[in-house]
């Protein structure tokens, strides 16, 4: 029985302490004056009962009841009832300055006084209890009131006393009615069940007010420890969503602050740290509103803000929706039929308090399937004399699958659930609802959740019983309670309430309390019983996760130990790694402890090495695999297993398992250990229990049958908790003694269990060798307490610890440290474990003390073991292979033993993709001056031996980081490096215990010292010619005057352009830019252009200028030039008679004019040199425009430059628009108008093509980017429109100075028209089309002549000046950042350093991500638009950023797009040393090559190219004459410094390290290694470059490939490798191992080709490259010499065209190799189709032939191809020939070729690189003539003659007269037949 009420309190308005500002209450009366005995007055109720503040008010208001929630220090709840009303204050009537309610005092009068009767304050009654009745309160106080306001008879003294004295019954559902002596008859009913929370109806409203979404937010929140607030602008509201919030809650308890309704005083409360669910009135919604991290809920406006802070653990899945979905059923039953064609008719609205009973019992069984079989994971420590229990947390997380779910990790780690445990846990209780809920098994939850109508019936049971447990008795009896007149409380003459009668009220309470002291206390005994243990846990998902292919990785771990154990070592090396790869399966795991177990039953602990070595290999990796979830259980069943196995090394001297098992971090986790020591703890217990005599009942289990696993309910036979049940029922009736024998008992079973889990924490804790402690010592010390439900009272452990470290005396020992941290580790563990399960102080103190000793012998005993183990023999590791070098590459640091582990690529780790398991791979990291390589061998014995390799260049290397790896092959294997190339490679290893730390960092030193080298001649492509790889560096005395001027003479422009940097090392001194004077060029300035660096002769200018200009006119951009007919040099500005539009210019020969362009520039013909220095200050770097390319059909040229300066470029477009604009400043001005004399000067050298030509030339896809190619592709269309032109560069065209940027807007889809296009394109002030025929004229007139294609933001807002034919074509572009970003992301893509977690497509989400496509795709798009321009005769200058980047990409493209000649092998290299190497690509920057570049990362530009080109090349086959091979060769090395080409930035930086002009007398080691040269060297060789369908079409040259995305494809060069050689792009190499592979393979014919291993295109060459090698071998059979496989490849060429003449077959069409297959006539799609070859790489067949009939067959072939004709040559000799400008003549092997009608020339008889030719069609005469200077002398001068062509005149020198005569007939005759 309680109290109804204890304390009733009358509160008023204070008006002494009104001048602060805000009112106050005041305490006027309070009954009973003393505190009850147990029960203190509660503090603060004035200002809880008045929450908004004190404040009076002007008008009568209605009186207001709510209830407010305190909490005591206990954390006791009092229900303070508050019924407020107003009444007349008196005492305020009349004077001055009240500073009433603020929103009621507008209106006051002017003198501020008040008229009586106008001022009400508010005064309270409260009514303070400990029992939640709020009804019952608002019925007692509501009579109070109207006893006082209708003045009735009855005195409130007696009612206030009754108050007191009323006892209410203790739950159990019993009625009580009562009354307080005012007429009225009031019902008292108690709940069923006093846990279950009463809500009435609050939960229905809470779900009404906010909904099911927001109401689950706010459930999550609490159960994870969030701050919760509710605002409203009613109290009651409050209290009832506080009170429906916490309800929901149960079974769990809130324990943090709950406060209903909190007063305006105490809002800084809701700063405070701790979670809380709190109410505040809505009128202080301002205050509240930038809390940071509170979840406020507005209960008026329905919704919740959840601040960006917070993360919200939801509900784990299957839960979450399936709790949703009843909710919705509960709460809106009318939405399933809310689409009925015929709705049932109404049914009434469920009662709100049975829909609110509905969804609490929603909410309990969700709470009842989310602990599900908590009881199974219950560990019982102690039984006497108060239970104590723990809850294994890890375990059940891991069972139920929920490792990874931060919801209910949260709700378990939360304080909540620490009470639940403490209060569920014990096994004999009372129970309830919950109880029974919980113990159902999972199947049933399952077969509701698939049958609606059952779970609908389960839930309507639950809220039954939740209604029933509030309304037990259906038959309430007749309540009254009087209420208070209508209006009462507007009365105008009403009395202020009367103050009580202290004396009268305590007597009548002093004769109620005796009365009832009297009668008899009825309590009610509690019913305990057995808690129901309920089904073990289950996965939430409802299934185990079905292991694959589990039951044979069981029979590999048992066969594999049973064969260690039965030593039979051959079979266990087989079978062990599939063992291993095995254990990473959960039930695999179990077996091998299961295993184990029982071998150590047999007592064959002891092993030898050998045994000993796989079963700790085995431990290591059960333990190394398992997840966080099961780590527990693995761990638990290793420990007595690494205590139980031993070797013997030496007499008295073995060694545990546990010393090789340490490295685990499971071992340094407190609650591991903790959960482990209670699991054994409870099995002791168990046995304790089971075996006591004192119990007469048979025993079941003998003591040596406990172990962990039968504590978990098992077995049949009881549980540890059934026992305690059993205990704790017979506990009351035991005798005192008998009582403490029993706590005695358990006391010391839990104390032994201390002491030997002190020891085996102490065994695996001390490390064998303790200089590598890294366990404990690394690890910051962890929150001991996070992990475990029970908060530690008292630690003596830091205290003691210390003391007894001090008395030790190890402190002189390095290793103490080792040995304070373990001692602390243990001391801390045992110290919480104790203390929980009760251990005396003392036998704490003891266990304290003991603890040094243990630590202190363990290491002595170690030591021993540590210096025997060292002794045994070493484990046989695998020979170190050492890798094949180039030549000239030295080994830098000698192989690391390492393990080479899988990244994220799955090909060679056996994964998805089957296959051997090539990786991991033992073997060794070597540094080389080149490359990094590993090599070693499969660490699976089953895989073979075959050598595993995996190198990159050091040049490429990207990343490099430090990495642990936990590997299972070896123990304590954790340091590892991961290193990541530009070149899509990723080399991730371990390193072996032999390989120290020092000796992995010296190895990194190395790689940082070989990465950037010093100087361009310290690298590979120099130093590998060289004896030593030493630094070579101009030396300081080499600076000549040359030199030095030279540094003066750059021009201001250059400056803008950052850092220039002249050289590296000592030659710093020239990046002084001398800016103050700009000396022009003397007579006496010369350059010294000598390799060797001695000083020039000092001879004139014109001596060195002769010498220069020789060189500059071998460069190949110059031959380049005469090809297309660019004009000739002219060194003044003299006309030239040709009538040229265009001149080459040498004023850049000595790279004054700028920096990073080649020496020889085109230029219009009509512009002097002087003036170009002033055009140059103009451009960025002073890139001026200059014609790199001109098309041979319309003659529109092609150009590039740099960006425009932003300041000249206003100025150009200005001084067009209006020449009266001032010009800024002198310099600037003429500038500005020798800049645009330069564009009148290109404009008026272009030719206007298309104006002569009679239809409008542009096609209808220029420029719009829709599908290339003609009509037939146009199904291709709607694919296309979706990629456009948007970012980063979309192609804009201004019309009438506005940027009509071409979006993808509906037009795209369809055809534009070709007015639309050309109106596009032309840009100028046209009426936006409204039909399109007027257009077509319009359109050729407006057509440009010139599009300048620049940057957005430069040209913005700029208009040209219409007379000028040239238009403005912004272009937005990705920039070098861009490009880097997406090659970053590329990498990672195409070689993960871990597996992708999600779904399996994440490889091509990856490629998607990086934009790479996205950024190809641009490219094509804008290259292909130029060709269209081109084509259609306009000439294009593209000035985009600083001219060598995009520039260099779009320019090359668009050449390799129109001109044929490019697709050539010889064409590709010209246009490579043109475009990117003349030019000025910054190669060494932008590979991020040398020191200065370190930061600026890998900004792959030319390798976006190369992909172009590749996707051209996919889509043209047949075009042209390299193949894939050759581009990857080009990617692969254009930045592996293995050739010097792409060393440097610029041709000036060549010049001035001596690299630009191959010097033929310097035969120094400094040349370095040139790729052409060896590309030209292996193409003669063997045909590995070549196409072989490479036949291209003369009717179509120019290319249009497809550009959208969809039609792009992945380059394989990112993705292929071939682990049995390393990258096949060394061809050395290959070469060395086609002849090493040939003697492996001679006595087998069959080889497995496995594609990430081998090299598939040798291992299966295609049928011409197998036909090419059969012929050579035949040679060398038949002894014949060997012939050229070009020779032989042109002769079958021949020989088919004459087979087809002779059938009348020959049209007139080129052939493709096959020569079956008429190549025009076919589309190029088509015929790629028909025949496909692989790329060819080098790779010959290599098996013995010896069959004779292979070799019959190869003969007849071999005889097959012998030459029918010889007349693909048929004349050849030496002829002397004389250069072009300012050359000598040199003798040349020239070749008379009639059937391809030229004369060609090579450098010697043998070359077979053809260095030029002369079209024959192009001759107009040959004769004799004249001998000039520098002629031959010995030479007759009969001997000469001349070949006259229309592009130039070649002068010729035979031996003698006859021979010259011989050839003037020759080529006489071949002309008269053309």
């Amino acid at each position: 029985m309680a109290r109804l009420a204890d304390y009733f309190t009358v509160i008023g308005y204070d008006p002494e302490k009104a001048g602060s500002g805000e009112g106050c209450g005041k305490i006027i009366q309070r009954f009973p004056k003393k505190d009850w005995e147990g029960t203190a007055f509660p503090q603060g109720v004035e200002m809880f009962c008045q929450p908004g503040g004190w404040r009076i008010s002007r008008e009568r208001k209605a009186p207001t009841f709510f209830t407010v929630v305190l909490t005591d220090i206990d954390s006791d709840r009092y229900y303070c009832s508050c019924l407020t009303f107003y009444e007349a204050e008196v005492n305020l009537q009349g004077s001055k300055g009240i500073e009433a309610d603020g929103d009621e005092d507008e209106e006051a009068e002017e003198d501020g006084l008040i008229q009586p009767a106008q001022v009400f304050a508010p005064k309270s009654l409260i009514l303070v209890s400990r029992l939640d009745y709020p009804e019952i309160f608002r019925g007692c106080l509501g009579l109070i009131y109207t006893v006082y306001v209708d003045s009735l008879n009855f005195p409130l003294e007696g009612l206030v006393a009754n108050l007191f004295t009323f006892q209410v019954p203790v739950a159990g559902g019993s009625q009580k009615l009562f009354s307080l002596g005012a007429g009225d008859r009031q019902l008292i009913q108690t709940p069923l069940n006093e846990t279950l929370p009463v809500t009435f109806k609050s939960v229905a409203l809470l779900f009404q007010q906010l909904g099911i979404q927001n109401v689950l937010s706010l459930f999550c929140a609490v159960l994870t420890e969030h701050k919760v607030l509710f605002h409203s602008s009613s109290y009651q509201r409050l209290g009832e969503a506080c009170r429906a919030l916490e309800a929901l809650m149960f079974p769990l308890k809130y324990s943090y602050p709950y406060i209903p309704i909190l007063p305006s005083r105490l809002l800084e409360v809701l700063s405070s740290p701790t979670p809380f669910i709190i109410g505040v009135h809505a009128m202080f919604q301002n205050e509240i509103q930038d809390l940071l991290d509170v979840i406020i809920a507005d209960l008026d406006g329905g919704t919740i803000k959840i601040p960006e802070c917070i993360h919200l653990s939801f509900l784990p899945e299957p839960l979450l929706h399936q709790t949703q979905s009843i909710l919705s059923l509960v709460l809106h039953p009318d939405l399933e039929i809310a689409d009925n064609a015929f709705p049932p008719s109404r049914t009434a609205p469920s009662n709100l308090k049975l829909l609110d009973k509905e969804v609490r019992a929603v909410f309990l069984r969700l709470f009842a399937q989310l602990f599900q079989g908590y009881r199974s994971c219950l560990q019982l420590i102690r039984i006497h004399s108060e239970p104590v229990i723990h809850f294994h947390k890890t375990a059940f997380l891991g069972q139920r699958g929920l490792i990874e779910n931060d919801f209910l990790t949260k709700v378990l780690d939360g304080m909540a659930f620490a009470g639940f445990v403490s209060e569920r846990g014990p096994p004999y209780r009372a129970c309830d609802l919950f109880d029974e809920l919980v113990a159902l098994d999972f199947e049933s939850f399952k077969e509701e959740e698939a049958n609606p109508s059952k779970l609908q019936k389960r839930i309507r049971e639950l809220s039954e019983q939740l209604f029933r447990n509030e309304n037990p008795n259906p038959h309430m009896a007749f309540q009254k309670v009087p209420r208070p007149s209508e209006g009462s409380h507007l009365r105008v003459h009403q009395v202020p309430f009367p103050l009580l009668d202290d004396e009268k009220v305590e007597k009548m309470l002093q004769e109620g309390v005796a009365k009832h002291s009297i009668a008899p206390v009825s309590s009610r005994p509690e019913k305990k019983c057995v808690v129901p243990a309920g089904p073990p846990v289950v996965s939430i998902m409802g299934k185990c996760g079905s292991v694959f292919n589990s039951a044979r990785r069981l029979e590999v771990v048992k066969s594999c130990i049973s064969f260690i154990f039965d030593n039979k070592t051959l079979e266990t090396e087989k079978t062990l790694p599939a063992a291993l790869r095995a254990l990473k399966g959960k039930a695999a795991r179990q077996c091998l402890t299961e295993e184990l177990s029982v071998h150590v039953q047999q007592n064959r602990a002891i092993l030898d090495h050998q045994q000993f070595d796989y079963i700790v290999r085995m431990m290591n990796c059960a333990l190394q695999d398992c997840s966080t979830s099961e780590e527990f259980t693995v761990a638990a069943a290793l420990l007595p297993l690494s205590t139980a196995y031993y070797r013997r090394l030496a007499a008295g001297v073995n060694q545990f398992a546990y010393t090789c098992i340490q490295d685990h971090p499971i071992w340094t986790t407190q609650q591991f250990w903790e959960a482990t020591f209670y699991s054994e703890v409870q099995s002791q217990i168990r046995s304790l229990y089971l075996n006591s005599p004192e119990e007469k009942r048979a025993i079941t289990a003998t003591a040596n049958d406990v172990d962990p696993q039968s504590a978990a309910g098992r077995d049949e036979e009881e549980t540890a908790m059934d026992l305690a049940a059993q205990q704790l029922r017979l506990w009351p009736n035991l005798s005192k003694e008998k009582q403490q024998e029993l706590v005695k008992n358990e006391e010391n079973t839990v104390f032994s269990q201390a002491i030997h889990y002190a020891n085996l924490m102490v065994y695996l804790l001390v490390p064998l060798d303790t200089s590598k402690n890294k366990l404990l010592r690394n690890t910051p010390v962890t929150d001991w307490e996070s992990g475990s439900n029970s908060i530690v009272t008292n630690s003596i452990a830091g205290s003691m610890a210390e003391s007894f470290d001090t008395e030790s005396g190890f402190e002189d020992s390095e290793n103490s440290d080792t040995a304070n941290s373990v001692v602390k580790f243990v001391a801390r563990f045992i110290d919480k474990v104790c203390t929980e399960s009760g251990v005396t102080q003392e036998h704490i103190k003891n266990l304290h003390s003991m603890i040094p000793g243990i630590v202190a012998m363990q290491m002595e005993a170690l030591e021993a073991v540590h210096r025997e183990s060292r002794r045994l023999p070493p484990i046989q590791k695998p020979k170190i292979l050492r890798p094949a070098l180039l030549p000239g590459e030295e080994v830098v640091s000698e192989g690391l033993r390492v393990l080479l582990d899988p990244d994220g690529r799955e090909e060679a780790t056996g994964g998805l993709l089957g296959g051997p398991h090539i990786l991991p791979a033992e073997g060794a990291l070597f540094l080389t001056t080149y490359r990094i390589i590993f090599k070693g061998i499969p660490h699976d014995p089953l895989v073979g031996e075959q050598a595993v390799i995996r190198a990159f260049p050091v040049s490429t290397l990207t990343k490099e980081k430090k990495i642990s790896i936990q590997n299972q092959l070896q123990q304590n294997m954790q340091e590892g490096l991961q290193l990541r190339s530009a070149s899509f490679q990723l080399i991730k290893v371990a390193f072996d215990e032999e390989v120290s730390s020092e000796m992995v960092e010296i190895f990194r030193k190395h790689l940082q010292r070989i990465r950037y080298p010093q100087s361009v001649f310290s690298s590979f492509a120099f130093a590998a010619g060289q004896t030593a790889p030493q630094l070579i560096l101009p030396k300081p005395k080499e600076r000549n005057t040359g030199f030095r001027t030279l540094s003066k003479t750059i021009v201001k422009g250059a400056k803008r352009a950052g850092k220039i940097t002249m050289g590296r090392g000592s030659q710093s001194s020239l990046k002084k830019i001398d800016r103050s004077s700009r000396t022009t060029w003397h007579e006496d300035d010369d350059i010294s252009i000598s390799d060797d660096g001695e000083p020039p002769p000092s001879s004139t200018l014109r001596a060195s200028e002769k010498s220069t200009m020789e060189q500059l006119v071998e460069q190949s951009f110059f031959r380049d030039y005469q090809r297309l007919g660019l004009g000739a040099i002219t060194v003044s500005s003299s006309r030239s008679k040709s009538g040229e539009q265009f001149r080459i210019t040498a004023v850049n020969r000595l790279y004054s004019l700028c920096r990073s362009y080649p020496g020889l520039l085109v230029v219009p013909q009509a512009v002097q040199d002087s003036s170009l220095h002033k055009v140059a200050r103009c451009y960025r770097h002073n890139r001026l425009p200059v014609v790199c390319w001109k098309h041979p059909r319309t003659r529109a040229v092609l150009m590039r430059s740099g960006g425009f300066h932003g300041k000249s470029m206003v100025g150009l477009f200005k001084s067009q628009n209006a020449s009266s604009a001032s010009p800024a400043s002198s310099s600037d001005s003429s500038s500005s108008l020798e800049q645009e004399k330069y564009l009148q000067a290109i404009l008026e050298s272009i030719p206007l093509y298309f104006k002569t030509n009679g239809t409008n030339t542009l096609s209808n896809r220029s420029l719009v980017g829709l599908s290339p190619g003609s009509e037939r592709r146009t199904s291709r269309l709607s694919k296309m429109a979706p990629v456009h032109l948007e970012i980063p560069f979309s192609n804009s065209f201004t019309r009438g100075g506005m940027w009509a940027s071409l979006r993808s807007s509906g037009r795209f889809s369809q055809h534009p028209t070709q007015g639309e296009v050309g109106a596009r394109l032309a840009g100028k002030d046209l009426a936006p089309p409204a039909g399109s025929c007027g257009l077509q004229a319009q359109l050729r007139k407006h057509q440009a002549a010139f599009y300048i294609f620049g940057e957005k933001s430069h040209l913005r807002g700029l208009r040209l000046d219409s007379s000028l034919n040239c238009e403005l074509v912004p272009v937005e572009f990705a920039d070098a950042r861009q490009v880097k970003a997406a090659f970053k992301k590329l990498l990672r893509a195409c070689a993960p350093s871990a597996p992708f977690s999600d779904s399996e497509d994440s490889f091509l989400k990856a490629l998607e991500d990086s934009e790479w496509m996205v950024q190809l795709h641009k490219i094509l798009q804008l290259a292909l638009n130029l060709v269209e321009l081109l084509e259609s005769g306009s000439s294009i200058l593209l000035s985009l950023e600083d001219g060598w980047d995009i520039t260099a990409q779009i320019v090359s493209l668009v050449q390799l797009l129109s001109d044929p000649f490019y697709r050539t092998l010889e064409g590709f290299q010209v246009l490579l040393e043109k475009e990117w190497l003349s030019f000025g690509h910054k190669f060494s920057q932008r590979s991020n090559l040398s020191p200065s570049s370190q930061g600026s990362g890998f900004t792959p530009i030319f390798l976006q190219f190369l992909d172009c080109v590749h996707q051209i090349l996919d889509q043209h086959p047949l075009e042209f004459e390299f193949n894939q091979y050759y581009l990857k060769f080009l990617a692969y090395h254009h930045n592996s410094n293995r050739f010097k080409n792409f060393l440097l930035d610029s041709d000036y930086e060549r010049l001035e390290h001596g690299l630009l002009f191959d010097d033929r007398g310097d035969k120094q080691a400094r040349r370095g290694i040139c790729i052409w040269d060896c590309i030209n060297r292996m193409h003669r060789r063997s045909p590995i470059f070549f196409n072989y369908l490479y036949g291209p079409s003369e009717s179509e040259p120019v290319l249009k490939p497809f550009v959208s995305i969809p039609s792009l494809i992945k380059w394989d060069f990112f993705t292929e490798e071939t682990l049995s050689t390393g990258a096949c792009y060394d061809w050395r190499m290959m070469a060395l191992r086609s002849e090493s592979t040939e003697e492996a393979d001679a006595n087998s014919k069959r080889r497995i080709v496995w594609p990430c291993y081998s090299c598939v295109s040798s291992a299966q060459p295609d049928a011409i490259t197998k036909l090419l090698s059969d012929i050579e071998r035949l040679e060398g059979e038949l002894n014949q010499g060997p012939e050229k496989w070009q020779t032989t490849l042109e002769r079958v060429r021949l020989s088919i065209q004459e087979d087809l003449k002779q059938e009348g077959n020959l049209r007139k069409q080129s052939l493709s190799l096959s020569g079956l297959i008429p190549t025009s006539s076919l589309q190029a799609f088509q015929r790629r189709s028909m025949l496909h070859l692989p790329d060819s790489a080098l790779g010959d067949d290599h098996s013995a032939a010896t069959a004779n009939g292979i070799n019959r067959r190869a003969a007849t072939l071999y005889n097959q191809f012998t030459p029918k004709s010889e007349e693909n040559r048929s004349y050849e000799g030496i002829l002397y020939k004389r250069g072009a400008l300012l050359k000598a003549w040199k003798p040349r092997w020239f070749v008379l070729d009639v059937t391809k009608h030229q004369l060609r020339y090579y450098e010697t008889g043998e070359d077979t690189n053809c260095k030029g030719h002369v079209d024959l069609a192009d001759v107009e005469s040959v004769m004799a003539a004249a001998p000039t200077i520098g002629a031959p002398k010995h030479i007759s001068e009969k001997a000469f003659f001349d070949l006259k062509t229309n592009k130039r005149v070649y002068n010729f020198c035979a031996s003698d007269a006859t021979c010259a005569q011989v050839w003037m007939d020759k080529i006489q005759s071949c002309i008269s037949d053309a």
